[in-house]
């Protein structure tokens, strides 16, 4: 698979701190890669070098093929982006915005259907100022992908949405991976990293500490699963042989297996092997904001 974004050995400083220290990575075309950390992590200065926001002091980006520095012509009609400070004038109509970021944008999209598309033709002449959390992000969305670009860095654009707006602006994340192009998305919400994206590179001071795919990182780092049950047979010694098992607990007719792996299924087969069906069986699944925790030493992403 090809490659739509490749940073190699990538450093940038600022006043003698380092804030991006000799990172890698690459984006394949047509996923979700997600970049998670703490505030400081290196994130946003990573996607901004990355658009040729900012000069790299040491390394090498290339957006399918083009170095953002000196090909930024040409990759201004390659990339989209809503970045974490992104806003607009208060009165600017929604219509407006669309047609003077149409005008300035190589090969945009005929706007007007973008604004059917995003669910924004009853709002076509609202001011920004008026517009909810959620009719912002899909102006917002709308806005970096007016260019149709290939590939759309999107940079905290949750923070501060409440739980509806946030459930529509992954519907439109989805729904910009469905028209086929990439996404490079910045996030500090776990839950939203785990449901949208592929592959994920978790920052720390700089670097990137782990990566792989929610499920992966999951596995690897979050530590053991529990999966709970009730039963009256006394004898479990034999549960302690299912794939993954590491610890049986018991207080009175209540069970905890601690495991790793598809520890549920091993052990739901295990007890109905030996004729025990629990109605209460039930997995404490283990969560990417777990595995983040373990990595970074319980330091919070923000």
């Amino acid at each position: 698979m090809s490659s739509a974004l490749i940073v190699d050995g990538l450093r940038k400083r600022y006043d003698g701190f380092t804030a991006v220290d000799g990172l890698s990575f690459k984006v394949d075309e047509g996923e979700i890669f997600g970049i998670i950390g703490a505030n400081g992590s290196g994130k946003t200065t990573t996607v901004e070098c990355a658009q040729g926001l900012r000069l790299a002091d040491e390394g090498s980006v290339r957006v399918f093929g083009l170095d953002p520095q000196t090909d930024r012509t040409q990759l201004r009609s390659e990339v989209g982006s809503q970045l974490q400070e992104s806003e607009l004038p208060d009165r600017l109509r929604v219509w407006e915005a669309l047609d003077l970021f149409a005008s300035i944008s190589p090969g945009s999209a005929d706007w007007p259907e973008l604004l059917d598309e995003w669910g924004l033709t009853e709002k076509r002449d609202a001011a920004f100022a008026s517009l909810s959390g959620g009719q912002r992000q899909r102006l917002l969305v709308a806005l970096a992908l007016v260019n149709r670009p290939r590939l759309v860095f999107l940079d905290e654009m949750t923070t501060g949405l409440d739980p509806a707006a946030r459930r529509v602006a992954w519907d439109l994340i989805d729904q910009i991976r469905a028209r086929g192009t990439t996404v490079v998305l910045v996030t500090h919400f776990m839950d939203e990293a785990e449901r949208l994206c592929d592959r994920l590179a978790v920052f720390r001071s700089g670097r990137i500490i782990a990566e792989g795919s929610p499920a992966q990182l999951v596995a690897e780092y979050a530590g053991d699963a529990s999966v709970r049950f009730s039963t009256d047979q006394t004898d479990l010694s034999w549960l302690a042989d299912a794939p993954g098992v590491t610890a049986i607990d018991r207080a009175g007719s209540r069970v905890t297996v601690q495991g790793t792996g598809p520890l549920l299924a091993h052990t739901a087969a295990a007890l109905v092997a030996h004729g025990i069906a629990p109605v209460d069986l039930e997995v404490e699944r283990k969560s990417l904001e777990d595995a983040f925790l373990a990595l970074t030493d319980g330091e919070e992403p923000e």
